[in-house]
């Protein structure tokens, strides 16, 4: 403890120099000689090296009555505590620090008591000092002892106070705080264990217990090392005959659970796999910065949307320890790339956020986003896997209109949502048409809604005709959205919308069923067990796991045969995971319902997939039908895919025939199947079977 730690013990504190045998009962020094008087311990006061009061305490202990020791030499009360001298001695004549001692207190009968305490200076000039000490060894008194038994056994941290002054600490107390007895005795607790900043808290505890009757609080106390500790405090009042004589304040550790707490309040702002803020964290980050960027008007802030690309297949292809691998792999290379002061976090499943802030334009936002962008080319080893993983970014710079986090957020993921759009691996800055296609989204999220709840929605039939006879062939299925008014529309506008939100699962599973139900009618009623109903496959509806399963119920429930269904898969859904895909179409195959690659030739890839999947039918890109009027190298490949067909026993049908020029090239070329505009729109049902009692349809016979 540093010198002058007990400087606050002065005698205007307690104004012992007044203090005499005979004090009336009603005065301060009166009440002072009560409080004293029930303390557990030995107290002296000396004046001038002679003892001019003792406690009740000491008094019994000594058999003595006040008259017998009054004004009695220190040395004749406590014997050993000088060496022999001839005139009286002060105990404390220049340290006002308190100290220990060992000494022996003689009592009438004769009787030596071990003793051992503190003595301290009260007032130098008038030579005045406070002794309390307690009896060594087991011969303290019963009262004395059982008192002492009960503070000790306590497991909390004991301090007696009066007048700012420690009277009495348990051994709890210096387990805890680290001061022996004799160190804390007679010293302001405040300056030997409440910090500096926490000053201001003993007189509000004890303005409490004024009022109330007690205090509580969880603070931090400073032990004699320096170090903090959390603690419960509770504070109560000393009661001597009815008045309150000082304070007691129990300390309880409180540390191994505010370590817990705090633990449990990390893991709950943090994501578990990565350890990043999750986005509750993350959006009240986002909050601070707004606040932050309000105050200083030249500097802003910036948030990053980031959407894996494809990570559902690494999940699919690799398993999801994998998945998690690359998660934490993605959150290491984020943290690697921006500052100490940025904030990456997990928003949930493979989308992660980015707050930059203390930026000045779009150029800073450029080049996180290209940094970023980076950082994530280098292939990923996930279990000796070399996986490329590219990411697509949004990116949204706070403006006037963002008064919150969560717009902010939305409008880096709306730009996201465009880079991934137009082919993910890059990143999209937020602008107003981003803003104006969002609403134009959202208004066609409540149109879907809205259809599917009142069910507005039916299928329509366009026949598929055979080009060198005109017979029909079969029928694509087709959905139509009939408004509230009658009129039909075309449902291409809502079908991305069911995409996005997944409505389109539960709408292309009751589109299988219906088709299913439409062919068996056909097939019984019309005679024409070789007509074929085709129906369009979503990227989600392909890829989902119970796809297969619902089809085999479909399939059970109107016992059709399955040869007589065809599907579409656009060539785009077929590379996005071609094992998986592979896979997924072996299963369809195997339930016996045929394959078809829709819009084939819109890029090279698909010759390819033509000779290595399970395809039975090839659809054109509408734009190869354009071609076949064409010259050169156009007419060439068109020629070419017919032709492939035909040596791979596959069927080619041409979409989109809109003209007759269109019709005739194709027929030469020895094209099987057609359609389009310039032969039949797409029929309700009641129309399609009309067509099919007829058997024929516009394409003029080319036997």
């Amino acid at each position: 403890m540093a010198e002058g730690k007990r400087t606050r013990m002065a005698a205007e504190v307690i104004p012992w120099n007044t203090m005499s045998l005979n004090l009336p009962e009603n005065s301060d020094s009166a009440q002072q000689q009560e409080i004293l008087d029930a303390l557990p311990v030995l107290v002296f006061l000396e004046r001038a090296g002679r003892i001019v009061y003792a406690n009740a305490e000491a008094r019994q202990m000594l058999g003595l009555t006040e008259g017998e020791w009054v004004h009695r030499p220190v040395e004749e009360v406590l014997w050993g505590l000088f060496p022999g001298t001839a005139e009286p001695q002060t105990l404390l004549t220049a340290s006002k620090r308190g100290s220990p001692f060992h000494a022996m207190l003689p009592a009438k009968s004769g009787r030596l008591f071990p003793v051992e305490g503190t003595y301290s200076l009260l007032d130098a000039e008038l030579r005045e000092a406070i002794i309390v000490a307690h009896l060594g060894g087991r011969e303290k008194a019963p009262k004395s002892r059982l008192m002492e038994d009960v503070l000790s056994s306590m497991p909390e941290a004991v301090v007696i106070v009066h007048a700012n002054h420690v009277l009495y600490t348990n051994p709890a107390f210096s387990k805890l705080f680290g001061y022996t007895a004799d160190e804390a005795s007679g010293a302001d607790p405040r300056d030997l264990i409440v910090p500096e900043t926490r000053q201001f808290e003993n007189a509000m505890l004890e303005k409490t217990v004024d009022e109330e009757g007690r205090a509580s609080i969880e603070t931090v106390r400073m032990t004699r090392d320096g170090d903090l500790v959390d603690v419960a405090l509770l504070v109560g009042p000393l009661m001597v005959d009815g008045a309150k004589a000082g304070y007691v304040f129990s300390y309880r550790d409180i540390g191994d659970r505010k370590q817990v707490e705090a633990r449990l309040q990390h893991d709950a702002m943090h994501d578990v796999l990565t350890g990043l803020p999750n986005r509750a964290l993350f959006l009240d980050r986002v909050s601070i910065a707004l606040t932050r960027r309000t105050r200083r008007r030249d500097q802003s802030c910036g948030v990053f949307f980031l959407d894996l690309d494809h990570f559902k297949e690494i999940n699919d292809s690799l398993g999801h320890a994998a998945g998690d691998l690359m998660l934490v792999t993605v959150a290491e290379r984020l943290r690697s790339v921006l500052r100490p002061q940025d904030t990456a976090a997990r928003l949930g499943g493979d989308e992660f956020g980015v707050l930059v802030e203390s930026i000045l334009s779009v150029n800073d936002l450029d080049i996180v986003a290209n940094r970023i962008l980076e950082a994530m080319q280098t292939p990923f080893d996930i279990f000796g896997h070399a996986v490329d993983a590219a990411v697509s970014i949004g990116v949204a710079m706070a403006g006037p209109d963002h008064i919150g986090p969560e717009l902010l957020v939305r409008d880096a993921d709306l730009a996201m949502y465009r880079a991934k759009q137009d082919g993910g691996g890059r990143f999209e800055i937020f602008d107003k048409r981003l803003e104006i296609h969002a609403t134009t989204q959202q208004e066609r999220e409540r149109e879907l809604h809205e259809v599917l709840d009142k069910r507005q929605y039916e299928i329509w039939y366009q026949p598929i005709y055979r080009l060198m006879d005109g017979r029909i062939e079969g029928f694509e299925s087709l959905l139509r959205w009939r408004r509230a008014d009658g009129s039909v529309d075309s449902f291409r506008d809502l079908l991305p919308v069911a995409e996005d939100t997944g409505l389109s699962i539960s709408l292309g599973r009751e589109t299988v069923d219906t088709v299913c139900r439409q062919l068996q009618e056909w097939t019984s009623s019309l005679q024409r067990p070789d007509l074929t109903l085709t129906v369009n496959l979503t990227y989600r509806q392909f890829y989902h796991p119970d796809m297969v399963g619902q089809l085999k119920k479909s399939l059970a429930a109107t016992g059709i045969d399955p040869s007589r269904l065809l599907f579409e898969i656009s060539e785009t859904t077929l590379s996005e995971n071609p094992d998986l895909a592979v896979a997924i179409l072996q299963r369809l195959v195997d339930c016996n319902v045929r394959m078809a690659i829709d819009n084939f030739g819109s890029s090279l890839a698909p010759l390819n997939q033509l000779v290595t999947l399970p395809i039975d039918v090839v659809k054109m890109d509408p734009r190869l039908t354009v071609a076949a009027t064409s010259t050169g190298r156009q007419l060439a490949l068109v020629q070419s895919v017919i032709h492939l067909g035909h040596t791979l026993g596959v069927q080619v049908v041409a979409q989109g025939i809109e003209t007759p020029e269109q019709l005739d090239a194709l027929g030469r070329m020895g094209c099987e199947l057609g359609q389009g505009y310039l032969l039949s729109y797409a029929l309700e049902a009641t129309h399609a079977q009309k067509l099919v009692v007829q058997g024929y349809g516009a394409v003029p016979s080319r036997a």
